[in-house]
């Protein structure tokens, strides 16, 4: 596959961001040490959490804000959201009813949160003529939407999306320039080149994002110490790293999480476990994967969360299975402290509709307990608790 030369973003976001916290529900009797929620699936910025024990007034010497119960709210959280895999079409024959207007309407409110993530599993671009099925290829899959799709992203709220992908390149080097360059025009930042950081600020908290995948021209993931290495960096450049990887082998029964490399189609995707794991140890904070098409597990390592897979999340035009499990997916919302502490989470349970569009579950059951059920039979003690609210916490 086609290079691209190293690349880094670093900036501000043009328009407003949430206040504090995550759209989190409340939690009561929590242990000592943990943390509380107040919560409202409005998509709003008036839930609020705290932390036991914090009852100093800030330096200003003004009360600090309390939630409804007069408990302390902890300062300098931000709240970040992501997204499983987003093919909005298969152009020029497989499109969405109207072109894709309101796309992600149903789940926008559940996307919102100061820093919104996707990963962008195609490129955007018209046809470049070079492809990378070529005559008498079998087994292979391009995909493609027109650049004007990148406005449904914009419409959604995304800030960022990960392009470090088995589907960037479908369309060849021009073809995800052009990605870029449409990405660039709606003021959406990326992330998965060779060598990129992406560095953002949100409300005053740098948070570099670094996207993995097991291909050419990418940050490599089955490269685990070089990986490392580059994540170190971010965290030099950064108070907060979230890591975008996509890894895993494909398929309906690629539900868990095991042990050792994944072979799909004899390419190597990875050792979920092992990436992680040494990812976290150089200094990230969270781990969103995706690429399995399947929802899978979560765990808390050394406090850090996470997330092995989040699913489909969209397939516009029909692009993607929607049979059994591999039609479900989930929108992912974690809160950190600028320290990088986890101070709370939730999921969010979606689906993709008859036409592919991503679209909310709003009883929240099917791809939480899915998720729930798969941690605790996967990781055990390190497993993610996944209440019946969505609401995310360490087991035990």
């Amino acid at each position: 596959m086609n290079s691209h030369p190293p690349h880094r973003r670093q900036g501000l976001f043009g328009r407003p961001v949430l206040t504090i916290t995550i759209v989190l529900a409340a939690l009561a009797g929590i242990a000592a040490g943990s943390v509380a929620f107040a919560n409202r699936d409005d998509g709003s910025a008036d839930s609020k959490w705290q932390q036991p024990g914090a009852v100093a007034a800030p330096a200003s010497g003004k009360p600090a804000p309390t939630t409804e119960s007069g408990q302390v709210v902890a300062e300098d959280t931000i709240t970040l959201s992501a997204t499983g895999d987003i093919m909005m079409s298969n152009a020029p024959s497989k499109m969405p009813p109207n072109n894709g207007e309101g796309f992600f309407d149903s789940v926008k409110a559940s996307l919102a949160s100061d820093l919104v993530m996707g990963n962008l599993e195609q490129p955007l671009t018209e046809d470049t003529g070079t492809s990378k099925c070529g005559p008498g290829s079998g087994n292979c899959f391009a995909f493609r939407s027109p650049p004007s799709y990148v406005q449904h992203l914009k419409d959604a709220g995304f800030d960022l999306v990960n392009t470090a992908n088995n589907h960037a390149k479908d369309f060849g080097a021009k073809g995800a320039a052009n990605t870029r360059a449409a990405l660039d025009e709606a003021g959406i930042k990326a992330t998965g080149n060779s060598e990129e950081i992406t560095v953002v600020d949100v409300k005053g908290v740098k948070v570099a994002v670094v996207g993995f995948a097991p291909y050419t021209g990418l940050n490599n993931l089955n490269d685990v110490e070089g990986a490392a290495a580059l994540v170190e960096k971010a965290k030099g450049e950064a108070d907060l790293v979230v890591v975008q990887a996509h890894l895993g082998a494909e398929g309906a029964e690629k539900t868990h999480v095991k042990p050792g490399t994944e072979i799909f189609f004899g390419e190597s995707r990875g050792d979920p476990i092992k990436f992680s794991h040494a990812m976290i140890d150089a200094g990230a904070d969270v781990i969103i994967a995706h690429g399995p098409h399947v929802l899978r597990g979560m765990e808390f390592y050394k406090g850090k969360l996470i997330a092995y897979s989040l699913g489909n999340f969209a397939g516009g035009g029909k692009t993607l299975s929607r049979t059994g499990v591999l039609k479900y997916g989930a929108i992912l919302q974690v809160t950190l402290g600028k320290d990088g502490s986890y101070a709370g989470g939730k999921l969010f349970s979606s689906y993709m509709n008859s036409n592919g569009l991503p679209t909310r579950d709003t009883a929240n059951e099917q791809s939480r307990k899915m998720v729930a059920q798969l941690s605790k039979a996967d990781f055990g003690a390190t497993a993610a608790s996944i209440g019946e609210d969505g609401t995310i916490k360490p087991a035990g």
